[in-house]
């Protein structure tokens, strides 16, 4: 088969590989105190709720929601740097919930993340070479004496100047920081790398830059990203499949064509009613749903579907069947995720009957 240029190669049916990682109803609940000595707890931040996630070998899934919604407490929930209040984290069909630090260890090498800002995650006071050379002092993957000459091999594979192997953080440029986090990362030949907004705080001209490397990257290793972004071109760029979070919850999964072309929850519809397009003609088609109102708070998440104080699509039905302006069934009951095109779930009692956006060819 002959593929196009930028086209990805498909995957296999996910039911017929098994799951590198996955999540099981993984909660992450965040305790809220009052005082200082005898604290007392008032309230309880509602993070993440019964995520299930798969992620499956060599493949990408893109997590894509608002600010708040979960994605990056997931993303810490999956590489073990927070614990799950509830749920199961399981990793190449091991059990790693409640594995000990110790016990952990050797499995860090198989996980790795990249985080969002390249400035912040890395010490300012150490060089870029000992950043990149640390993980493999510390995991002893590499003799001491070898370890300057593979991270300056390294550092040329994420296009950086070995010869500035003895250069620190401040003295590189934001794309050239985060590639030493893309470094850094690949330096005990992970399995697995979560990118928590990897691009978000980069230029537009070096987010293309770093997103290629990733790719090729993931080609040369067999890498599997789970891969977290609000720009929903960039996810589309990237993912074979599409995890849309809201409040703490998955509203909606879906290969990235079906996702991008028939969006079935009223919030995954919105975002993608916001990408901007091309072709002036193309926007004159859309349908651009407005959503009112911010979301709601973690700490106190709305009965019901948790969406349906914002929810247009709820107003639409009710007002239908004279109902008032809130569906009485989105209010009260909580939808579960239930299959609708090959590969997709979504959680919504309503969903969405047509397209909210076109394709790129305006088909």
């Amino acid at each position: 088969m002959t593929l196009q240029a930028g086209e990805r190669p498909p995957q296999p049916a996910p039911s017929t590989r098994t799951p590198l990682m996955k999540l099981v109803a993984a909660t992450k609940h965040f305790p809220i105190t009052r005082g200082v000595i005898l604290q007392k707890r008032v309230g309880t931040v509602h993070a993440v709720d019964s995520v299930d996630l798969e992620v499956y070998p060599g493949e990408t899934v893109g997590l894509v929601g608002e600010t708040g919604s979960g994605k990056s407490t997931t993303a810490r929930l999956i590489t073990k740097l927070l614990d799950v209040t509830e749920g199961q984290v399981i990793f190449d069909g091991q059990d790693i919930t409640h594995l000990s630090r110790r016990k952990m260890r050797p499995l860090r090498r198989d996980i790795q993340m990249i985080f969002q800002d390249p400035y912040a995650s890395l010490n300012p006071r150490k060089t870029v070479g000992s950043i990149i050379g640390e993980p493999m002092r510390i995991h002893k993957t590499v003799p001491r004496d070898g370890i300057k000459k593979e991270v300056q091999q390294l550092m040329e594979r994420v296009g950086l100047n070995p010869e500035h192997y003895n250069r620190y953080p401040h003295e590189f440029s934001g794309g050239q920081r985060q590639r030493v986090g893309v470094a850094r990362a690949l330096a005990l030949r992970p399995r697995l790398i979560v990118a928590d907004e990897p691009v978000s705080a980069l230029d537009v001209s070096v987010q293309a830059q770093v997103l290629n490397l990733l790719e090729d990257l993931q080609e040369e290793f067999n890498l599997t990203y789970v891969f977290i972004a609000h720009d929903l071109s960039v996810v589309k760029h990237m993912s074979d499949r599409v995890a849309v979070m809201y409040l703490g919850q998955i509203v909606e999964t879906a290969p990235s064509e079906t996702l991008y072309k028939d969006p079935k929850h009223p919030y995954t519809g919105a975002l993608l009613s916001a990408v901007p397009l091309p072709d002036p003609r193309l926007v004159l088609q859309r349908r651009r749903i407005i959503l009112e109102g911010d979301v709601p708070s973690p700490i106190d998440p709305p009965s019901g579907c948790r969406f349906h104080p914002r929810c247009p699509r709820t107003i639409e039905v009710a007002e239908r069947e004279g109902l008032g302006r809130v569906h009485p069934r989105c209010r009260d009951e909580e939808p579960e995720l239930r299959p609708f095109l090959p590969g997709q779930v979504a959680a919504c009692h309503f969903p969405l009957e047509e397209r909210v956006i076109p394709a790129a060819d305006g088909s």
